[in-house]
C-alpha cells in the first residue's frame, strides 16, 4: 500500500483538527463555500457557452482544418510536422476537441511513432489557454489584461517547437 492512500484523509483530518482547535464551524463553512460555487458557476455560465460555441463553429466549419493547411509549410520550418498543426490550433481552446485529434493521430501513425509521441508531448506541455482566461479573467477585477494570452500563446509554440525537436532526438 502506498503512501498516497493516506494523503486525502490525514488532510480532512487536519483539517478537522485545525477547525476545532480554531472553534470554527467546518459544515457552515463548507456550506458557506459551497453556495459560493453555485453562484460562481451562475456568474462563468454565459461566457462558457460563449467559448463552446465559438470552438465548435471553428471545428465545424471547417476553419480549422483550413488554418492548419495554411500554417503547416511554417509549422513545418520550426520542426513541427504538417499533421501536428491541427493539433497546435485546437489544444488552446479546446481540451476535448484537441484530445480527439491526439486518438486519431494515435491510431493513424500508432502510439509509439515520432508524431504521435510529439501529440503527447504537446499536449502535455499546453493548456486550453481561451478556456482558462475564460475562467478566470470573467472573475477577476484585472483590467490590464493586455499581454496574458500572447505569452500564454508563445509559451504554447515554444514549447511544441521544443517537444518535437526533443522527440526527435529521443
Amino acid at each position: 500500500m502506498s503512501l498516497s492512500v493516506f494523503i486525502t484523509p490525514a488532510l480532512i483530518i487536519l483539517l478537522l483538527i485545525y477547525c476545532a482547535k480554531k472553534k470554527i464551524n467546518c459544515y457552515g463553512t463548507f456550506a458557506e463555500g459551497a453556495k459560493g460555487a453555485i453562484q460562481l458557476c451562475l456568474d462563468v455560465l454565459p461566457f462558457l457557452v460563449a467559448i463552446f460555441v465559438a470552438i465548435q463553429l471553428f471545428k465545424i466549419s471547417g476553419l480549422a482544418s483550413i488554418t492548419a493547411d495554411l500554417l503547416a509549410p511554417v509549422m513545418n520550418l520550426v520542426g513541427i510536422p504538417k499533421e501536428l498543426t491541427e493539433l497546435m490550433i485546437i489544444r488552446p481552446f479546446s481540451g476535448s476537441g484537441s484530445i480527439v485529434i491526439a486518438e486519431q493521430i494515435f491510431s493513424d501513425f500508432g502510439a509509439d511513432s515520432y508524431i504521435a509521441r510529439c501529440a503527447s508531448v504537446i499536449m502535455g506541455s499546453s493548456e486550453t489557454i481561451f478556456y482558462v482566461a475564460t475562467i478566470y479573467f470573467s472573475q477577476t477585477k484585472a483590467k490590464r489584461l493586455l499581454y496574458a494570452i500572447p505569452v500564454a500563446l508563445v509559451a504554447t509554440i515554444a514549447s511544441s517547437i521544443v517537444a518535437c525537436q526533443i522527440c526527435k532526438i529521443m
